[in-house]
């Protein structure tokens, strides 16, 4: 694979990049106070208060704005990203203080994906790096060290290239389904779970050969969004053409149950324009309940799965969203497990009262956001762009304090 450097609207070598990122970045930096938003920016803030403090990061094309959670959600801060277009995918770790966005041709012959490294303090654009194929849905191994990138849903190769962090260089590939397109990465970081548009199976592969080793399947069409519990023992999918999800025992890779919505929310096919009706799913932390998105009825619905397995998911609460999606939507909840996200909407769902509670502008116009947590001028935790379970032994955790 061929590899590139070079800086968000800036030519530059390899050597040269940094100078032009901070230099970018003095002037990309926006003042929310001048915009009528009295704010200080995370790491800032966190220096002052001592506690951690929580923040929801969003990336419309050519920006990433930060909302303070804490705060009913304000706006706090706002850095530009010029030439950052076409957003797929971001993932950030708190020990090495980096955020990740992948951007540009999702896949297809002679296509140009992107990787920009961003640091978090001292908030610059580290690398920016152009590779010969596409991206996609990106995942972070825990210890911040290996990007899993998909080729993109617009390949037929079926690669996930394996990127070194740290420098933006490919070190692997494992091959995995049709059409790369979605990743998680396990809490133990020993596994990456690969999703393929075009592929029935949800392929598994070890982080130590970067090879897969087991297949969950066959699943209904394609594999769409996706969640994993903590323990990596069950696995909730959503497919092309299904208004619903399936589920999965990740431990013999046999699919458990389909479920869908009930009669009421029935697919309309001549209004809904995209192929995967559920294009959102995550659990809440303490893996209590599952979120999943009903793009066409503009819908997010809640499903108890405390009792998964050996019970089915049973359906607790319908909720419309306040406003209608731009897009097929995204599915993301807070690491307190208070707030679910919702991309291509800009709405903000509490998991306490099942109502929006909130509305972010800038979400509105992307499906790609995550939480990045603060205390004492560190980033200290993180979600991913999808909710997933935390729970790695003993019972499920009580529901969550929510104001």
């Amino acid at each position: 694979m061929a590899v590139i450097a070079v800086s968000v609207g800036v030519v530059c070598t390899v050597a040269g990049c940094a100078a032009g990122a901070r230099r970018l970045d003095a002037a990309a930096h926006v003042s929310v106070a001048a915009a009528g938003v009295s704010a200080q920016d995370p790491q800032a803030a966190s220096l002052s208060s001592g506690v951690v403090r929580h923040y929801e990061y969003v990336f419309p094309d050519g920006a990433m704005y930060v909302y303070d959670i804490d705060h009913g959600h304000r706006l706090v801060h706002v850095v530009r990203l010029p030439g950052v277009k076409g957003v797929r995918g971001v993932a950030a770790s708190p020990r090495t203080h980096m955020l990740y966005i992948s951007y540009g041709a999702f896949g297809g012959l002679g296509t140009i994906g992107r990787l920009m490294a961003y640091n978090l303090l001292a908030g610059s654009v580290v690398y920016n790096r152009s590779y010969s194929r596409g991206i996609d849905s990106m995942a972070i191994d825990p210890a911040g060290a290996r990007i899993y990138m998909p080729d993109g849903e617009g390949s037929r190769d079926g690669v996930w290239s394996v990127i070194a962090a740290r420098s933006g260089t490919v070190i692997g590939s494992i091959n995995g389904g049709m059409s790369p397109h979605e990743t998680v990465v396990g809490l133990s970081g020993k596994r990456v779970y690969l999703g393929g548009r075009n592929w029935p199976y949800l392929e598994v592969a070890s982080t130590a050969t970067d090879r897969v080793f087991k297949r969950i399947g066959p699943l209904r069409s394609g594999v769409r969004p996706l969640t994993i519990n903590g323990r990596e023992t069950i696995a909730y999918t959503t497919a092309t053409s299904l208004l619903g999800f399936q589920v999965s025992s990740i431990t013999t890779g046999r699919v458990l149950s389909t479920v869908t919505f009930g009669p009421r929310f029935e697919r309309n096919s001549a209004s809904f324009l995209f192929s995967a009706p559920s294009h959102g799913i995550s659990l809440t932390p303490n893996e209590r309940e599952l979120w999943v998105l009903d793009s066409p009825n503009n819908y997010v619905h809640v499903f108890d799965v405390s009792q998964v397995p050996p019970s089915r998911p049973r359906q607790i609460a319908d909720i419309r969203l306040a406003h209608p999606l731009t897009g097929d939507g995204w599915i993301q909840v807070s690491r307190s497990g208070c707030f679910v996200y919702v991309g291509d909407s800009g709405d903000v769902l509490s998991t306490k009262s099942f109502t929006p509670v909130a509305f972010l502008p800038a979400l509105r116009s992307t499906k790609e956001s995550l939480e990045v947590d603060w205390r004492g001028g560190l980033p200290v935790a993180t979600s991913t762009r999808t909710g997933l379970g935390y729970v790695t032994r003993g019972t499920y955790p009580p529901p969550p304090k929510c104001a």
